[in-house]
């Protein structure tokens, strides 16, 4: 009896040391992808760019950085009502439906945007209405009008210019 109650006590023991054991292999891991992470997450190694960018020959390190925030600044926007268009295709009737905003390098654009949007929205209708369900159907069209949508509307403006057209809603059916 002496026996089989050490045997048990063993079995035990050996099986509470093999949980600590790999309990502290898990927390050893754990910790390691922790740390791994959070290095790698502020390290350059994911393309970050920390260090400010070089100077153009000529400017002071001042213009440089002026440069660099002024590429990033979002211009004043302004929604367009959505709007629903035929569009062309040979099997069907399709549809179009989709909203725009536009981003404008000045405040001032914005004023004349609202002065002419009958203009503004007459050229954008014209210009969906004579693409092909095909044409809207995958990524590149959709880029291309919008290409075709920035220079079309910067035509009309005299004051300024149209930078960004979003498309905030786009159905085709």
């Amino acid at each position: 009896m002496a026996e089989g109650q050490k045997d048990s006590e063993g079995k035990k023991s050996s099986g509470l040391i093999k949980y600590l054991l790999f309990g502290s292999i898990g927390l050893v891991l754990l910790v390691g992808v922790g740390a791994a992470g959070f290095f790698l997450s502020s390290s350059n190694i994911f393309g970050k760019k920390d260090e400010p960018q070089a100077a153009a020959p000529g400017q002071g390190e001042q213009g440089g950085q002026e440069s660099a925030v002024a590429g990033l600044q979002i211009g004043p926007m302004l929604d367009i009502d959505s709007f629903i268009v035929n569009i062309l295709d040979e099997e069907g009737t399709h549809y179009l439906k989709a909203a725009v905003t536009l981003e404008v390098d000045t405040p001032f654009t914005l004023d004349e945007i609202n002065k002419r949007m009958p203009q503004i929205r007459d050229a954008i209708l014209l210009q969906v209405g004579n693409k092909t369900f095909r044409e809207l159907a995958d990524l590149e069209g959709k880029l291309q009008l919008r290409a075709e949508l920035i220079s079309r509307l910067n035509e009309i403006l005299e004051t300024g210019e149209i930078k960004k057209i979003y498309f905030t809603d786009f159905v085709v059916q």
